[in-house]
């Protein structure tokens, strides 16, 4: 008698916003490797543009794969720590995903988080700033290259920041371009087929 299978059941850790799947009773012994990627959605919905990778991911994540979501670890953070970076284990890949500051409202970019630092004024996640992390990076950088993290940083330049502001028109405009470029990225780094996002 054929035991009936069941698609696998998306779990999703609040504390750290972590997506995979859960064996069900007709897969409990073909389990999942650990997911691989870690992604950081970082900024603040109530300050403007700042908040441009939350609502990416918002209505982006829904629409991936199934196949790269089992790899995805999700982290929503405000402001990226040092350590967050920095104490990543061996073997995992660092995602950050934030406004950008160092480039015009609403140009998407994606740049090795292993470059970040390295020119002064250059593309860097607004969070950066807010935490202090740029300096440290820069730092790390010149100090020892090898010892940052494997990943990329994919942030799109936003134009306000304040308060109870809705997100400009040229990062709305954007936004379908944010979402295609975070959909690539990830699924080149994960290594899993490329899905297209919706717009």
């Amino acid at each position: 008698m054929n035991e009936e299978r069941t698609a696998p059941a998306i779990r999703i850790d609040m504390d750290a916003t972590h997506l995979a799947t859960e064996p069900t009773k007709g897969n409990r012994m073909h389990p999942l490797p650990p997911p691989s990627v870690r992604l950081f959605v970082c900024g603040t919905a109530e300050r403007g543009d700042d908040g441009a990778a939350l609502s990416a991911v918002a209505t982006l994540l829904p629409v991936l794969p199934s196949a790269l979501l089992e790899r995805l670890e999700v982290r929503r953070c405000g402001h990226l720590r040092a350590e967050d970076i920095l104490g990543m284990p061996a073997g995992e890949i660092a995602v950050v995903i934030d406004a950008a500051t160092g480039v015009p409202p609403g140009h998407v970019v994606a740049l090795p988080i292993r470059t970040l630092g390295d020119t002064s004024g250059g593309p860097m996640p607004r969070s950066f700033l807010e935490s202090g992390l740029e300096a440290t990076f820069a730092a790390a950088h010149a100090e020892t290259p090898d010892a940052m993290p494997e990943g990329i940083f994919i942030g799109i330049g936003g134009r306000r920041f304040g308060y109870g502001r809705p997100l400009s028109r040229s990062v709305r405009l954007a936004m379908a371009s944010f979402q295609r470029v975070i959909a690539a990225e990830l699924a080149r780094v994960a290594n899993v087929p490329e899905t297209p996002a919706s717009s």
